[in-house]
């Protein structure tokens, strides 16, 4: 069982940049960020595999977005830069146990583990 605990989101202004981080209480191989909107689905906007390191983004935040992971603590990070109203969301941490292909990495269903959710919310 791994416990995910996501650091706290906040508010930004429209361009601005914001840095979250997720603390994974054991080991986990692929890890993702998936965000929901108001009265929107879940849907996917980064992911990450151990080892390799291989990336994969949803076409809304590719260019701004940076998911990264230091495996020494345990850790996974996703940098948002030049954020935008249509950001505005309840961000997730995700991980698995498996170290998915990258057609596989976008699959909600595949992360066995999801952490509590932290809102983030771009306005002016």
């Amino acid at each position: 069982q791994v416990q995910l605990v996501e650091s706290a989101g906040g508010w930004v202004q429209p361009g601005g940049s914001l840095r979250l981080s997720c603390e994974a209480s054991g080991r986990a191989n692929t890890m993702s960020w998936f965000r929901q909107a108001p009265g929107k689905e879940r849907e996917f906007v980064a992911a990450i595999r151990r080892g390799d390191s291989k990336t994969a983004y949803a076409g809304s935040v590719k260019g701004r977005f940076t998911i990264s992971r230091d495996n020494t603590k345990n850790t996974l990070y996703l940098q948002m830069n030049n954020l935008n109203p249509e950001d505005t969301a309840v961000y997730y941490c995700a991980a698995s146990s498996a170290n998915y292909i990258l057609s596989a990495m976008s699959r909600a269903e595949g992360y066995e583990y999801w952490g509590q959710g932290t809102q983030v919310t771009v306005s002016s």
